[in-house]
């Protein structure tokens, strides 16, 4: 009698022990379908260089005025917890940028920089400062900023001349626009563009394919096309269960922009690229994290081309198919 109570009392223990298991196979085959759909080639974590605490500190050779304009020290030159975060992100991303341009600076000792959505120039002048100033004068390396903020290129401009940046230049256009720009020059070695917005970053990565550019370095920022898309066509897609991932606005926001950097990724594969993903800084920074590089490899194009075009299918986003373009 005693072991019927004790068996019928773990009952409930074990259906409910059930349930949760099946739940979680469940998540699990969901997320697995998930980093399938979400995979772009490659992952930096692994081979993502470290840094010592030293190495976070002002080194030698850059300059005090650029610091302090770009509030990294501080007017009187010094540093504090905020400066000491802003320089860590910049070191970060200069350890993922430098080994690029090292790259094309020993297979044609030159290299032509082209940064997208510039902004105040924040990226290129940190370039500028910790790669190239110590290049020979007159060799042909260059950094153009592309900017739609004249104020913002004025002073840019003002900046570079007051340094001594001699070999940065910067073009009030848009990044459309900055493909057909006498003033840059057919092919470009790496092209930048850190949270440029909306559409902006697919225009970059059309720009890079145009000049052949060997690297190219993206984080993206916010795109609502996709987004847009996946809303207007919501209805037509009920039926499908994997509607259910975007059903819900947020959901609808956050999906598109997942979805639109997997496409941004098999289009640059699709074009010969070897593309990986990894995280830019950690959460607490920023939410738009993801940093996308992509190095041209000549890579095979048919299998990602064709991935992309089902992916497209899968979701409705046939419209889109021009400006997720891929070789004919």
């Amino acid at each position: 009698m005693e072991e019927c109570v004790r068996a019928s009392m773990h009952k409930p223990f074990l259906r409910a022990a059930a349930g949760v298991f099946a739940l979680l196979g469940k998540l699990t085959r969901l997320f697995s379908c998930f980093c399938r759909l979400s995979h772009v080639g490659g992952d930096l974590s692994e081979s993502r260089p470290t840094m010592s605490a030293k190495s976070y500190e002002i080194r030698p050779e850059q300059s005090i005025e650029l610091l302090k304009e770009l509030h990294i020290l501080t007017r009187d030159g010094k540093m504090n917890q905020d400066s000491r975060r802003k320089l860590k992100q910049v070191y970060h991303l200069f350890q993922f940028i430098e080994p690029l341009l090292q790259d094309v600076l020993r297979e044609r000792g030159a290299v032509t920089l082209v940064d997208h959505g510039a902004g105040k120039s924040y990226l290129g002048f940190i370039l500028y400062d910790l790669f190239f100033k110590a290049l020979p004068a007159g060799a042909g390396s260059r950094i153009f900023g592309i900017e739609t903020r004249a104020e913002l290129v004025e002073k840019s401009e003002a900046l570079a001349k007051r340094l001594g940046f001699h070999a940065m230049a910067f073009l009030n256009v848009s990044v459309a626009d900055s493909i057909d720009s006498a003033r840059l020059p057919d092919t470009v070695d790496v092209v930048t563009a850190l949270h440029a917005c909306d559409t902006a970053t697919d225009d970059a990565i059309r720009f890079a394919l145009e000049k052949q550019a060997r690297h190219i370095v993206l984080v993206p920022c916010c795109q609502a096309e996709v987004a847009g898309v996946l809303k207007r066509n919501k209805g037509k897609s009920l039926a499908n269960a994997l509607t259910e991932i975007y059903r819900h606005p947020l959901h609808t926001r956050e999906f598109g922009s997942q979805i639109t950097n997997v496409l941004r990724c098999l289009q640059l594969e699709a074009h010969g690229y070897q593309v990986s993903v990894t995280e830019l800084v950690g959460w607490e920074h920023s939410m738009k994290n993801e940093l996308i590089i992509a190095q041209y490899k000549d890579l095979p194009r048919r299998r990602p081309s064709e991935r992309l075009a089902e992916v497209l299918d899968a979701f409705g986003l046939d419209s889109l198919r021009e400006r997720f373009f891929t070789p004919a």
